[in-house]
C-alpha cells in the first residue's frame, strides 16, 4: 500500500534492475497482472500441496498439511509452478511425492513435505535459470537434464 503502481514495478524491475525472473517462496497474494503480462513464463512459486488439489486461495501453510491428513489422501508433496494472474494454476514444472501415514499430524507431513521443497525448488530455479526447461504444444513446460 502506498508503493509503487504495479506498472512502475514493472518498468523498475526491468530497466533499473535488469531482472529476468522472478523467485517466490510460498508467496500468498496475487501477483499483480502487469506483473504476469510482463514476465510470462518467469515467475516461479513454489506450493507445499501437489496442485491442482489443495491449492487456490485460503491453502496455504499448514491449512493445506490440515487439509491433506483430514481429506485421507495417501500422498502429498510440493508443487514449483509458474505463476499466472489466479491462486496456484500457472502450469506446474516440478512436483515431490510424500507419503501421507494414517497417524501422520499436519505438523509431521508439513516437515516431510519441507524436506521435499528444499531439493525441488533450487533444482527448478537453476533449470528455469540456464534454459532447461522445454514447453510441449499444450503449454506444459518440462525440465530436461544435461546428460
Amino acid at each position: 500500500e502506498g508503493g509503487m503502481s504495479p506498472e512502475e514495478l514493472v518498468g523498475h524491475l526491468e530497466a533499473r534492475l535488469e531482472v529476468d525472473f522472478i523467485i517466490l517462496a510460498g508467496y500468498l497474494k496475487l501477483v499483480p497482472s502487469a506483473l504476469c503480462r510482463a514476465y510470462p513464463r518467469r515467475i516461479l512459486n513454489i506450493h507445499p500441496g501437489l496442485l491442482p488439489a489443495f491449492g487456490g486461495k485460503g491453502y496455504y501453510g499448514m491449512k493445506v498439511h490440515e487439509a491433506v491428513v483430514g481429506s485421507g489422501v495417501r500422498f502429498t508433496g510440493p508443487t514449483v509452478h509458474f505463476v499466472d494472474e489466479e491462486y496456484d494454476t500457472g502450469p506446474i514444472l516440478a512436483q515431490r511425492v510424500v507419503p501421507v501415514f494414517p497417524h501422520d499430524t499436519p505438523e509431521a507431513v508439513a516437515a516431510r513435505v519441507l524436506q521435499q521443497e528444499h531439493q525441488v525448488y533450487p533444482h527448478a530455479v537453476a533449470a528455469l535459470c540456464s534454459g532447461r526447461i522445454a514447453w510441449r504444444e499444450d503449454g506444459m513446460p518440462m525440465i530436461w537434464e544435461a546428460r
